[in-house]
């Protein structure tokens, strides 16, 4: 199974650095990391291009114009040139626990995608936290002041995975999905402009599709660098977009990979949703 992880950022080549050299570091490498940017200066694809020569991790850098708050579409756009079955999502100030790639995997099933967890870490640390504080440091960690949610780095292998259909806790920040199932519903919907729903407006239609959502614990854990929180200005409106999407009768949204006909919408069980390529 080829895996692709794909990592959003905008203007924040510090964390981004230590992000892809947390997967870099892998002990099971994914087979290709896509950066998938939404709109950054060009100190960002700067530094891609260096990571590019050092990596052996094939390494894309997709870019879109800067024009607000683009989430949606620069996933889609990350999506539409991703060679691998199953995808990780992964923000750019999330620094990948040396398991990551290897723990999305071993949770991957058809019908299923997975929230993986993360521990924050306070403002104080988060300047200098790489993926080498986490390396053979679990146990001190675990008592650390710096983060939040540390609880999730205990390794316990032989507790089950959860599987519910909750909408409360959804972060693509940290999730993996096989492919197929984004192209079911037609990706990312791209009315979403501004921070806020469009994670729980995809899950929303997941859900409307048929996949249930799997997570674990103690597996699949993020490092979350300290961030001022992120304009609000246009939550009302997306909170409206969620609303629309629960109201629907269908899990495909009309601005996605592809834009589709309203005629679309209104077939049964979503017929005529667009297919990898």
């Amino acid at each position: 199974m080829l895996i692709s992880v794909i990592v959003t950022t905008y203007n924040r080549p510090d964390a981004l650095a230590r992000v892809i050299g947390g997967l870099y570091a892998q002990r099971r490498p994914a087979d290709e990391i896509i950066v998938a940017d939404d709109g950054s200066t060009g100190s960002t694809r700067d530094l891609v291009e260096k990571m590019q020569k050092r990596a052996g991790v094939a390494t894309t850098h997709v870019w879109q114009p800067d024009e607000g708050f683009r989430l949606a579409r620069i996933r889609n756009e990350a999506l539409r040139v991703c060679r691998g079955d199953y995808v990780i999502f992964l923000d750019g100030d999330c620094i990948p626990d040396p398991d990551f790639v290897a723990d999305h995997e071993r949770l991957s099933a058809p019908g299923y995608f997975v929230q993986g967890k993360r521990i924050l870490v306070d403002r104080a640390l988060s300047d200098h936290f790489t993926h080498q504080n986490v390396a053979g440091h679990r146990l001190r960690l675990l008592f650390s002041r710096h983060l939040g949610n540390r609880h999730h780095l205990l390794r316990i292998g032989w507790l089950p995975p959860l599987v519910n259909v909750r909408l409360s806790g959804t972060r693509f920040c940290n999730a993996a999905i096989f492919k197929k199932d984004l192209y079911a519903v037609n990706g990312f919907n791209q009315a979403f402009r501004g921070w806020g729903r469009e994670d729980s407006e995809m899950v929303v239609r997941l859900y409307k599709y048929g996949l249930k959502r799997k997570e674990h614990p103690f597996a699949a854990i993020c490092f979350h660098l300290w961030h001022p929180e992120n304009d609000r200005t246009q939550l009302t409106a997306n909170d409206q977009l969620l609303a629309a999407a629960q109201a629907a009768g269908t899990y495909l949204c009309a601005h996605g990979i592809e834009t589709l006909d309203p005629a679309t919408l209104n077939r049964p069980n979503g017929a005529g949703a667009p297919q990898p390529s």
